[in-house]
């Protein structure tokens, strides 16, 4: 292991390792525009240029691989003075329209130059003229003016997504990101295509869902799990922090105020901006196993359009809503009546409710895991990145719970409890009385002997245990409308309820 000199600090270095991964490894903070950790090295942008001492000149550190007893300098005069006139050249066509634009506030642009410039342009040029909102795909927006032709969506989707849907056109100052071929489709069908907006530092590549909808600044990111295939991702799910939150009553602001804005990868820009070092383990509070990668699919992107679908915000008897604790007796009946009941458990529900459900009621029940969500007709089934063919997120603990056996009713089956969307109630026994666990609007909602509306992953905390047994953890963003019920509550009530009832026998039996 050949030792190295950052700023006069040895360091242990492996051979195959670049002074900026040295750097990175133990805290020492060098900018990068065009370099990413999971992609190959263009060299392009110049920032994160180095001195090796006794030089006159500087060298870039993303390419510079060490060596035994290699001293470099990250701060010297020269490599400040350096820095200054590469801000200045990729500022030079740049339109500074900041205030227009939606990266402002996380640009690493913007966080460069005050760092590292701070001066208006030096130029008396008028600026190239380029491309402006250029409809690179159906998902995606290209502002050419604001590229600084860094690279990393092109060699994102040649060397991880390999959809090679991109390319450089034209040289010089006149060189534009566009599609590879001329047609946009190979990236309309890339389902890893909205990477490439992470991955930008400036903001030329947006993500039209989010076109000028939001300020970052108005929004927080809370660590969350992707529920959309068994590979649990590691995602943020960004919405309003609670002192920007809309006062105004309308049924409009309200509904912006429990609106998931975007998602995006956990801590995806981590390491672009100054101050930041990326880190493999930079979400190692919310997994146990190997860390996530710094993508996701584009079916994570729009977890809005699932998550906040029409809800359910209230218990039922047979259609009729009715208060919590009437539902939860009602339901206490039926299972206290049932001879051969049997429960279809949710693989959408979290490791705490599957615990919960197999400690209170999971013994008087026959227990089969069902599948919430299959695939969509549109959806990519499964490839070798990260999609996986089962779509929901906790399959695999719910399996190590109440087994892998196939749906089956008994031919004496007289009670079914529905935990969860998926069940097709036509397939169900004739007759038999159903208690059902959803949270979303359904026609099934009210022909369910008892009907219980529950949370969604947004309103609570839990675990996830994917498909490799790596357990992440989801955070609530929001509180629960009022008249829902967590999972876990409901089945503790009804433990409960089932426990008091049985100490009320046991009294009458030893009473004169």
């Amino acid at each position: 292991m050949p030792r190295i000199f950052i700023d006069g600090q040895p360091f242990d270095a492996r051979t195959e390792q670049t002074v900026l991964q040295v750097a990175d490894e133990h805290g020492i903070f060098i900018p990068r525009l065009c370099w990413h950790p999971q992609l190959s090295v263009a060299g392009n942008c110049r920032i994160c240029v180095v001195q090796v001492e006794g030089r006159s000149w500087v060298e870039i550190s993303c390419n510079m691989p060490v060596s035994e007893g290699l001293k470099v300098l990250t701060d010297s005069e020269l490599v400040r003075a350096h820095r200054k006139a590469t801000m200045q050249f990729l500022t030079l066509n740049h339109p500074v329209d900041c205030g227009i634009c939606d990266k402002a506030g996380e640009c690493t642009l913007q966080d460069y130059h005050v760092a590292f410039n701070g001066e208006p342009s030096i130029s008396a040029e008028p600026k190239v003229a380029s491309t402006k909102f250029y409809a690179l795909s159906e998902r995606i927006t290209l502002d050419n003016e604001r590229c600084i032709l860094c690279t990393r969506c092109v060699r994102f989707t040649r060397e991880v997504s390999k959809s090679h849907a991109l390319g450089v056109q034209e040289r010089g100052d006149h060189s534009v990101i566009r599609p590879a071929g001329g047609s946009a489709k190979k990236l309309d069908d890339d389902p890893y295509s909205d990477n490439i907006v992470d991955l930008c530092p400036v903001g030329a590549l947006l993500s039209r869902s989010f076109l000028h909808r939001d300020r970052v600044w108005y929004l927080k990111a809370t660590p969350s799990v992707c529920p959309g295939c068994e590979r649990g991702c590691a995602i943020d799910i960004w919405h309003r922090k609670p002192e920007w939150l809309l006062r105004s009553p309308t049924p409009g602001a309200q509904r912006e105020n429990r609106a998931i804005a975007r998602v995006t990868p956990l801590g995806a820009q981590h390491g672009d901006r100054p101050g930041d070092v990326p880190s493999p383990h930079s979400a190692e509070a919310y997994a146990t196993a190997s860390p996530p990668l710094p993508w996701i699919c584009n079916k994570g992107r729009d977890l809005a359009g699932l998550l906040e679908r029409p809800r359910s915000t209230a218990a039922m008897k047979k259609g009729r809503e009715v208060p919590l604790a009437e539902a939860v007796a009602a339901a206490r009946e039926l299972i206290g009546r049932a001879r051969r009941p049997v429960a279809l458990i949710s693989s959408w529900a979290s490791n705490e409710e599957l615990l919960t459900f197999q400690r209170t009621l999971a013994p008087r029940f026959t227990c089969f895991v069902k599948s919430d969500h299959p695939p969509a007709a549109d959806e990519t089934v499964q490839d070798d990145l990260l999609i996986r063919a089962d779509k929901n997120p906790n399959a695999h603990r719910a399996r190590e719970f109440f087994g892998h056996a196939a749906l089956t009713f008994p031919p004496d089956t007289d009670l079914v409890l529905v935990w969860g969307e998926g069940f097709d109630f036509a397939t169900a026994p004739r007759g038999v009385p159903v208690i059902f666990l959803n949270a979303y609007f359904a026609p099934e909602n009210g022909h369910a002997d008892v009907f219980f509306a529950i949370s969604v992953m947004t309103e609570r905390a839990g675990h996830y245990t994917n498909f490799e047994g790596t357990v992440r953890a989801f955070l609530p963003c929001f509180a629960k409308p009022a008249g829902v019920a967590d999972a876990e509550q409901v089945f503790e009530a009804l433990a409960a309820l089932a426990a008091a009832g049985a100490r009320s026998d046991e009294a009458a039996m030893v009473t004169p």
